[in-house]
């Protein structure tokens, strides 16, 4: 079994964070978020460190105890540094463009897909055939990279689609004659 909700959460120059009883608040250079944890695990503040212990002996306690510790280490991380998620596009034709708070995407598709840009994030594409998605949320950051590379997942042929920039497509051959 893990043990990550053991290790403390230090808390870096530039962020305040606030416990009152399962809320906490973190305010960083780059925005504030707030999290609720489960009744189960207890979190407090102590000598600059967000230590999360459980509250109770149960199974379900053991389990929400790693969780939140990692939940509440993404939320002092993202206040602070924030995340960015990148895409890269393979195939001929394949472009994205930012056009004020709207990415537009030539899959190869008859129509381009315009995917309005959510106001608490950042997506730049700074060569037409790669996006990154940027913000203080890290599950709203993979989410919306998630829902982009959704719109032509590559192919296991030619690796033609939107990726992510680390990730490996399995390619397969192809008929033989």
């Amino acid at each position: 079994m893990s043990r990550v909700g053991k290790y403390p959460i230090p808390v870096p120059a530039g962020v305040t964070v606030t416990v009152n009883d399962n809320t906490l608040v973190a305010k960083g250079k780059l925005g504030q978020l707030e999290y609720v944890s489960a009744d189960e695990v207890r979190t407090t503040l102590e000598d600059g460190q967000i230590w999360v212990r459980p509250a109770l002996e149960s199974k379900e306690a053991r389990q929400k105890w790693g969780t939140t510790r990692s939940r509440l280490h993404n939320i002092v991380v993202g206040v602070s540094e924030g995340f960015t998620k990148k895409l890269e596009m393979v195939g001929v034709g394949y472009k994205a463009a930012v056009q004020g708070n709207v990415l537009k995407l030539s899959l190869g598709y008859s129509h381009d897909i315009d995917y309005p840009i959510p106001a608490d994030l950042k997506i730049v594409a700074p060569t037409p055939t790669t996006i990154e998605v940027s913000g203080v949320d890290k599950q709203r950051v993979g989410q919306v990279a998630s829902e982009i590379r959704r719109f032509r997942p590559p192919e296991p042929y030619k690796g033609k689609g939107v990726k992510y920039a680390d990730e490996w497509i399995l390619r397969k051959e192809g008929k033989k004659k």
